[in-house]
């Protein structure tokens, strides 16, 4: 079987912790094709899609991406165009759903996670609201699953006394990559950071990490191990 990994550099697994790694591990008959790329979004990727053809036969795809289209607005530079607004993002990402479909058997669409871990800032407001955008378009798709790690993430925060740190340096993002590969290091630079789940607000430490492949588990055991349509 072969599952298709879309998004950004948290599908990709630098900076932070890759959960596609942990995932591969946990699932030695599935190849898992890492399509991540950092600093994409919604428009960046439909744009690599129109120019990348994609394999036939993906059993699974998951489609995880709109991040960027929050956080790199927070950045001075911005390494690839944004939406302007929710309708914008709501078309595109119609559109890159469309692309995607005849690939693959099924596909999960997952809204993004966090903008930093304090959840009441205004960056996760407008994560919410991008969730709100994918779950609609998910619900008109028969074929189509929907993954909220915006809610789970935003339940596993609730309770916990939350750092305000938010990386927000292409710079000390690209030190993040450099020097912190290894997980105990990177944890520890969490750690420093006050930060529960992320590395510096956006990228998975090891707990957010094993979060992501305990929720992207649950689908790939449903809908690949439990499913008729895909295992005849």
């Amino acid at each position: 079987m072969k599952v298709g990994l879309i998004g950004d550099s948290l599908t990709e697994g630098r900076p932070g912790v890759s959960f596609s790694k942990i995932l591969q591990d946990k699932y030695s008959s599935i190849t898992f094709i890492n399509l991540g790329k950092p600093g994409e979004s919604i428009k960046s990727l439909h744009t690599r899609l129109t120019k990348t053809k994609l394999d036939t036969d993906y059993d699974l795809v998951f489609l995880w991406i709109g991040v960027n289209d929050v956080y790199s607005k927070l950045l001075k530079v911005q390494a690839q165009p944004v939406a302007k607004d929710n309708q914008e993002f709501n078309d595109y990402f119609n559109s890159v759903l469309d692309m995607l479909m005849p690939f693959s058997k099924q596909v999960v669409v997952v809204s993004p996670a966090v903008v930093g871990e304090n959840i009441k800032n205004p960056t996760n407001k407008e994560l919410r609201e991008l969730s709100s955008i994918i779950e609609s378009i998910s619900s008109k798709h028969s074929k189509v699953s929907f993954l909220n790690l915006n809610s789970i993430f935003e339940k596993q925060l609730a309770t916990l006394n939350c750092s305000d740190y938010l990386g927000t340096s292409v710079v000390r993002v690209m030190k993040d990559v450099l020097f912190y590969k290894k997980p105990e290091r990177i944890d520890r630079l969490s750690s420093k950071r006050g930060l529960h789940l992320t590395l510096d607000g956006i990228h998975l430490n090891s707990k957010g990490a094993l979060v992501v492949v305990e929720e992207y588990s649950t689908l790939i055991d449903q809908l690949l191990y439990n499913s008729k349509t895909i295992t005849q």
